[in-house]
């Protein structure tokens, strides 16, 4: 999971993906703005066929913050 999150900020905001970690911030590391966050979570519930609600999108600081959110909703879609 934490690949495909770290290849599609990589190339939506053109950053080496070898400089990505789950601690990277995505607003502070990276430079996104809400727009940029907006982008992402779209691309990520088209690939995953899910709906990020906007209270959970506030909460996500670091790359691991949206990995784990993915990787919860994995786990719940398999319960």
């Amino acid at each position: 999971m934490f690949d495909k999150v770290k290849a599609i900020l990589a190339k939506q905001l053109r950053k080496d993906p070898a400089t990505i970690t789950l601690e990277t911030s995505i607003k502070k590391d990276l430079g996104a703005d809400s727009i940029d966050i907006l982008q992402l979570l779209m691309r990520i519930e088209d690939q995953y066929g899910i709906v990020i609600p906007d209270i959970a999108l506030a909460t996500f600081e670091t790359v691991g913050d949206v990995v784990a959110y993915l990787e919860k909703q994995e786990q719940d879609a398999m319960s």
